[in-house]
């Protein structure tokens, strides 16, 4: 089968490992080997994966704070007909990720924006928690500042469906304390190293969650999901119509 040619002045957003490397697609290999530059979150760390992939590529950087200048370099690129693979540390571009003013800005330019799809951690958390799937509702991180989290937190109360966060190893104590007082009878469920050797879910509520986490190290990158109040009540009350049956 003939594979279609990278078109000119395109702007590819490719979705890279988030831990395990064999979950690269053929087609961001493709991608990312046809491309004439790749503009990735950290050079270092996406030139180790290009290298271990046999991937020479000229690398820019693009990351939080030089996105402004990055995206006007990286739009001029695109209108010259180049073809740019904007890749991130890990997962897909623009989730949680620096990626969103590049696309905007090309799109706003009448540019081609394409996505080369692949791992998440967002999705590779959500369909194996257990929590319900049909809805749900994604954070990201949460403000740093104490105030801003709980307010963020309280203004989650009534939305309906599962509740997706990302949070860091630093931090997963404060936010289960946190869960704990604002849902603490939802079921949370915590996935962390996911992809790699150690991948883990833990399940329970807030509380015990955070005893667990005061007890052993919980390392890695966290996907914390918070279950739907609505779903709790109908799994309590199904169990108790068993129980009397």
């Amino acid at each position: 089968m003939d594979l279609p040619a990278l078109q000119p002045g395109t702007l590819y957003l490719v979705a890279t490992p988030i831990g395990n490397l064999e979950d690269i697609t053929l087609r961001a290999l493709r991608v990312l080997r046809e491309c004439d530059i790749v503009a990735a979150e950290d050079t270092r760390h996406s030139g180790q994966l290009l290298k271990h992939f046999q991937i020479s590529k000229p690398l820019l950087s693009y990351f939080q704070f030089n996105e402004a200048k990055r995206s006007e370099e990286i739009i001029e690129r695109l209108r010259r007909g180049e073809k740019v693979a904007l890749v991130t540390d890990a997962g897909s571009p623009g989730i949680s990720d620096p990626g969103e003013r590049v696309v905007k800005a090309a799109i706003a330019a009448g540019l081609r924006v394409e996505s080369v799809p692949g791992p998440a951690a967002l999705v590779a958390a959500l369909t194996a928690s257990g929590l319900p799937t049909d809805e749900f509702h994604f954070i990201g991180f949460l403000p740093h500042k104490s105030g801003q989290r709980r307010n963020k937190l309280e203004s989650l109360k009534t939305v309906p469906g599962t509740l997706v966060i990302y949070e860091s190893p630093y931090r997963i104590e404060k936010l289960l304390g946190e869960l704990n007082g604002v849902f603490p009878e939802r079921n949370v469920v915590l996935a962390r190293e996911l992809t790699k050797k150690f991948e883990e879910f833990l399940r329970g509520k807030p509380a015990e969650l955070l005893a667990l986490a005061q007890k052993r190290s919980l390392k890695g990158e966290f996907v914390v999901m918070v279950g739907p109040v609505a779903w709790e009540t109908s799994r309590v009350e199904a169990e108790a119509g068993q129980g009397n049956s």
